[in-house]
């Protein structure tokens, strides 16, 4: 992996994006910054984080931004390994939160187009299933699929995961 690069690492729920992102992290010397976007409204959600954070070891430092991802970003030393778990989960919070997507998605994807260092992201494909029944879940779709394609049309290779396979699409 080139030292200013991005990897997109796209897939659906559960097949192994996460994971994969942590191999090829941990492949590059640390420090790793893990930079979680994930928010725990509740048991179930707090359980999975608990879970994400056991199974990184040392040399990670994890970094929540659950909104200003850009800010996180920014900050970060040039040359380090970057982990971003997940855009989806980033968007929700923008959604939730009533902010401008597009101008978020935009500033998201200018400052990924401007890699410091081996940079991965991880974002869920959720456009392959039906068209949800709610304009809530339906805008949502949207937004993620956009800001998907706006990302991938950055990176330097994207992956699509699939039953824990990487494939890759560029």
């Amino acid at each position: 992996m080139p030292d200013r690069s991005l990897t997109f690492i796209i897939g659906g729920g559960r097949p192994g994006k996460t994971a994969h992102a942590e191999t090829l992290a941990t492949a590059l010397p640390p420090p790793w910054a893990y930079i979680a976007t994930a928010e725990a409204y509740d048991d179930e959600m707090r359980e999975r984080i608990a879970l994400h954070r056991s199974r990184r070891g040392e040399g990670w430092a994890t970094i929540d931004a659950p909104l200003d991802l850009v800010g996180a970003l920014e900050a970060l030393p040039d040359n380090q390994p970057v982990l971003v778990d997940c855009l989806t989960l980033w968007l929700t919070n923008h959604m939730l939160s009533d902010h401008d997507l597009e101008a978020e998605c935009r500033r998201l994807a200018d400052m990924l187009s401007r890699p410091r260092g081996p940079w991965l992201v991880v974002s869920n494909e959720v456009g392959q299933g039906i068209v949800p029944d709610n304009a809530l879940a339906r805008r949502f779709r949207d937004a993620a699929g956009r800001l998907n394609q706006q990302v991938a049309a950055v990176a330097d290779t994207v992956l699509l995961m699939v039953a824990g396979l990487p494939l890759k699409v560029k």
